[in-house]
């Protein structure tokens, strides 16, 4: 029986732009964008960032030097919120009708100081609620000390929040992430970034709540 959905934060409550991130990190002179950013999990700085081993400060003072001139705060963190393409009203009409029904939901994200400092604002949603107002708990990469798909991530979450596996689903649309929150016996769903999940997500809460086969 489902009980608890844990959801990832960008490419399923939030739709992505990764183009749109590169062009603008390009735009601030990181000439090799394409291949610093990963639309998943990030590596160089980007993942230094995002695990929590830089502060924001100084990955302003880093992507400056990679960018051959100083940066200010403000620059960089457009260029971060350049991810952002869409906050589909459905999306968050869904995880309040989900907690209604009485799902324990949860944000598990891969992300980094300048993505929160917005999600977690009144900006978020447009009706004056940070992205926190829809979970019972937000857990973000940098904030834990580790990233998805590491397996350590999943396991420190199902701990602190007292979570079985086998009562728990996995929404995330990157196949690196639910194959490894799978290997923890976690029922998992992999929509496509911006595909509406909002019907589909009841057929994986059904199957898997009746012993039937993950998708």
């Amino acid at each position: 029986m489902i009980k608890n959905i844990v959801f990832d934060f960008g490419g399923v409550v939030v739709t992505l732009d990764h183009q749109q991130a590169v062009r603008k990190f390009k735009a601030l002179g990181l000439k090799d964008a394409e291949s610093q950013l990963d639309p998943y999990t990030q590596g160089g700085i980007f993942g230094e960032l995002e695990m929590g081993r830089i502060g924001a400060q100084q990955f302003v003072e880093q992507l400056s030097t990679l960018c051959g001139k100083q940066l200010s705060y403000k620059d960089c963190s457009e260029a971060w919120l350049a991810y952002r393409k869409e906050v589909p009203r459905r999306n968050l009409k869904a995880l309040q009708q989900l907690r209604e029904q009485g799902f324990k939901l949860i944000l598990l994200s891969n992300t980094n100081p300048f993505m929160m400092e917005w999600a977690e604002s009144e900006d978020f949603d447009g009706d004056g609620h940070p992205v926190g107002y829809y979970f019972d708990n937000v857990y973000a990469s940098y904030r834990e000390g580790v990233m998805k798909p590491d397996l350590a991530f999943f396991k420190n979450v199902l701990r602190k929040e007292g979570l079985l596996p086998g009562e728990t689903l996995f929404v995330d649309d990157g196949p690196r992430n639910v194959a490894a929150a799978s290997e923890l016996g976690i029922a998992t769903y992999c929509p496509v970034n911006g595909k509406d999940w909002t019907k589909e997500i009841y057929k994986y809460i059904d199957a898997n709540s009746y012993g039937l086969a993950e998708g």
